[in-house]
């Protein structure tokens, strides 16, 4: 015990990614190793907040989960403290719970709460800090769209995983000479199209931060077949859109702090390329797999660092902050700093490098 500080909560909200394991297990062991204090776990996300759905986490829970994927404690990105649904009149209406939350943290002792996310849970996380909640954040999204840190942990590992599927897709496309479409997440930040499409030496990559002309890809794609080139990769990313167009939409979820969800883009911009052109296209949409599996080397290691790193701040008291990974060194920014979207800047060294070498962003 440090500080008065015995026991702390940790939580896993928003998407899941690889990761999140080793940074439960970092902040385990440093706590108990380094501080006796207890953990309590919350399961699946703010949802065990609200309704204090807890697992006591010790060297057990903690031992052997730095290679998984996922997360133990579950998650979910639909239980908002600030917007909860709850049923009036066999309707579901959405509102303030937020005291609960605060409510139920003092009922089960927790001195202080460790939320790992993206920009949906820190930015709860932050309004729970300001009603009086001590509050440390540790960001994670495999989109690596937050402000405040060079890289969150879980995107290594979604580019790992996206250039392995466009490296596969260049023998098949080379054997039967298409157009193979790979459309990857990142919702509004094209950080892991750019990247994987580098990374997997893809001929076209759209990003959201670059709206495309069709019919610079579609001169693009047909002017390699006329070269002899007779296949093309386009990397593509969910939150892509053409000029003057709009983003692709599959479906709206109420419920959730980020209600929309995109896709489709990819099966919109083949058709465009199949009707102008007449070149066979195939379209993969990668999807979850960006999020599963074990993490990288990279992941597991940034993850642990993060753990310990958050430990050590709600040891020294140093509550509304979020630790963050700025060169090569682990230091601490506000939330409020934090939750902001980093998005691909357009004139940044990797576009022009990737300019360089012959790819085409559709402009």
């Amino acid at each position: 015990m440090v500080n008065g500080i015995k026991k702390i909560g940790i939580i896993t909200g928003g998407g899941d990614c690889p990761g999140l394991n080793a940074v439960i297990r970092a902040v385990v062991k440093t706590a108990v190793n380094d501080f006796d204090i207890e953990v309590i776990g919350l399961k699946d996300g703010f949802e065990g907040l609200m309704k204090k759905a807890t697992h006591k986490l010790g060297y057990k829970d903690a031992s052997g989960i730095l290679s998984l994927g996922g997360t133990i404690l579950g998650t979910s990105n639909v239980a908002n403290p600030f917007r909860y649904p709850c049923k009036e009149n066999g309707e579901t209406v959405y509102t303030d719970q937020s005291d609960l939350a605060l409510q139920n943290c003092q009922e089960m002792e927790l001195d202080a709460l460790i939320c790992v996310g993206g920009d949906g849970t820190l930015r709860i996380a932050h309004q729970l800090y300001q009603k009086g909640l001590p509050v440390i954040g540790v960001p994670k999204t495999i989109d690596n769209d937050l402000s405040a840190t060079d890289v969150t942990f879980g995107f290594d590992s979604a580019i790992t995983t996206a250039t392995e599927a466009i490296d596969k897709l260049h023998s098949t496309a080379q054997s039967h000479h298409r157009v193979m479409i790979i459309e990857l997440m990142g919702r509004y930040a094209g950080w892991i199209t750019l990247e994987a499409g580098m990374a997997g030496g893809a001929d076209v990559i759209l990003l959201p931060e670059i709206p495309y002309k069709i019919d610079k890809v579609c001169e693009l794609v047909a002017g390699r077949n006329k070269k002899g080139k007779r296949f093309s990769i386009i990397a593509i990313a969910e939150g892509a859109r053409a000029k003057g167009g709009k983003l692709s939409v599959s479906k709206v979820v109420e419920e959730s702090t980020d209600p929309i969800r995109l896709g489709g883009i990819g099966h919109q911009l083949a058709s465009q390329i199949e009707e102008q052109t007449g070149l066979e296209c195939r379209v993969t949409v990668l999807g979850h797999l960006q999020r599963g599996g074990s993490p990288t080397a990279f992941d597991r290691i940034l993850g642990t660092r993060f753990g310990h790193h958050a430990v050590q701040l709600v040891a020294k008291g140093r509550f509304g902050q979020m630790v963050s990974l700025q060169g090569l060194k682990i230091i601490n920014v506000s939330l409020k700093k934090a939750i902001d979207t980093r998005l691909v800047p357009k004139n940044c060294d990797l576009i022009k490098t990737a300019k360089a070498v012959g790819v085409s962003f559709g402009v």
